[in-house]
């Protein structure tokens, strides 16, 4: 599988871009802290989404990426509570992120079902 052909990437890469707009606008006390931890584990997901694209026993990576993925949407839901992001971005940022987990969760199930075959 190419990584051109995975759509989960370039999904990833319009959410990583909406997220460092809506970033910007955290408290700068902030941005040292839960900002970097919400970039730390978009890049996180990108790299468990390739290295799931090329390995050959995808099951444990793609695990990984399901439980990162539930972290960012924690992450985000952090900031709701705190105010940082309005309830409108808040919305819209969890389903950016529900459409990556959905799509991710889809791959879970290919894949265990090209094994149990």
């Amino acid at each position: 599988m190419a990584l051109d052909d995975l759509i989960i990437l370039s999904k990833l890469e319009e959410l990583d871009a909406y997220s460092d707009k809506k970033l910007l606008q955290y408290p700068k006390y902030e941005r040292f802290v839960l900002c970097a931890e919400i970039r730390k584990t978009l890049l996180e997901i990108m790299h468990l989404t390739i290295r799931a694209a090329k390995r050959y026993y995808k099951k444990t990576t793609l695990q990984e990426l399901d439980i990162e993925i539930d972290y960012l949407r924690r992450l985000i839901r952090k900031s709701k509570a705190m105010q940082y992001i309005d309830y409108h971005t808040h919305e819209v940022w969890v389903e950016k992120v529900d459409e990556i987990g959905r799509m991710a969760g889809g791959w879970i199930i290919s894949v265990q079902n090209t094994t149990q075959k």
